[in-house]
């Protein structure tokens, strides 16, 4: 593996100040031991670990307790942050993820932290490009977990172990004289993402590194589209009295349908669902008429975008 700290400042443009101080996101299992090792070996005293007791499991707390442990022997200060709160019944691992972000973002707000790191790694990388292949999902899906993202709050989130393989973290822990928590939502066939890991360890020639690596290449594409959608957004709409035009009916499709995205957004449309913008795209790219989200689309050789008319009762329309 490379130094992590070479990672951290590429991905964030420069080097991190000497009184910087950044976030790791520690849950206990292999994977975020080794980041924590990594990033304590990398940063020193500019680190901040936070671990999340979701109160699904009994375990959890005791696990959030282990970890503090071996904070404090390494002089790394630490936080335990609960999900408190009625739990969902559905979806929970989706539930579980967002509830994580939000409160180590909103702790790192409350700090001053403006670095968020966790220790998604190559084989997580692969595992998400199988799962968004099997569910037929487009350009911006299948570039999978991106090295950075900004959260709504402000704090970024880092991913420099992208690289790395799952077997070579653990090797960090087994080095350190660790013993990682095993969470076992990590075998539970209930969940999508153990079926996938299954799927690699059973078909050894397909190399969860080469997947990696096409999901990054994939997120290259990705970037380049949206660049050249805002590209073509800037040279090819418009608004006028109440109205947005826009010039896209010889653009290819994928861009039609990012600016078509864009339009319903600038019109503060609500977010629709993929196969609806399919059928409106149609419509318009056939020179028909549609509404969706409360907005009136009209195709042609220019796009025209208005607010729907109010419907009326059905008293008043017969």
């Amino acid at each position: 593996m490379r130094g992590l700290a070479g990672d951290v400042e590429r991905l964030i443009g420069r080097p991190l100040g000497d009184e910087e101080p950044l976030a790791v996101a520690v849950s206990g299992g292999p994977d975020s031991l080794a980041l924590l090792l990594l990033a304590h070996a990398a940063f020193g005293a500019r680190v901040r670990a936070l671990t999340v007791d979701h109160g699904l499991r009994p375990e959890g707390a005791d696990e959030a307790a282990g970890v503090a442990a071996i904070c404090a022997h390494l002089g790394v200060p630490h936080t335990t942050l609960p999900w408190e709160g009625p739990k969902p019944t559905g979806n929970l691992q989706a539930a579980a993820r967002d509830a994580r972000y939000a409160l180590m973002s909103d702790w790192c707000v409350a700090n001053g932290i403006v670095w968020l790191v966790t220790a998604h790694h190559a084989d997580d990388q692969a595992e998400t490009l199988l799962l968004r292949l099997a569910r037929g999902s487009g350009l911006a899906g299948l570039a999978g977990v991106r090295v950075t993202r900004r959260l709504p709050t402000g704090v970024t989130l880092l991913r420099p172990l992208l690289d790395a393989r799952r077997a070579d973290l653990a090797a960090v822990v087994l080095a350190a004289g660790l013993t990682a928590a095993d969470d076992p939502s990590n075998h539970n066939a209930r969940f999508d993402r153990t079926h996938a890991r299954r799927w690699l360890a059973a078909l050894p020639d397909l190399d969860a590194a080469g997947l990696a690596a096409s999901a990054a290449h994939l997120a290259e594409a990705e970037a380049a589209l949206a660049w050249t959608a805002d590209l073509a957004w800037a040279g090819r709409a418009s608004e006028t009295a109440g109205e947005l035009h826009l010039d896209a009916a010889d653009l290819p499709r994928e861009l039609q349908r990012r600016l078509l995205i864009r339009a319903l957004k600038t019109l503060a449309a609500p977010e629709s669902r993929g196969a609806e913008i399919d059928r409106l795209l149609a419509a318009l790219q056939a020179g028909e008429t549609a509404t969706l989200g409360g907005i009136r689309a009209e195709g042609g050789r220019i796009w025209r975008f208005a607010a729907a008319p109010p419907r009326r009762s059905g008293a008043e329309s017969r």
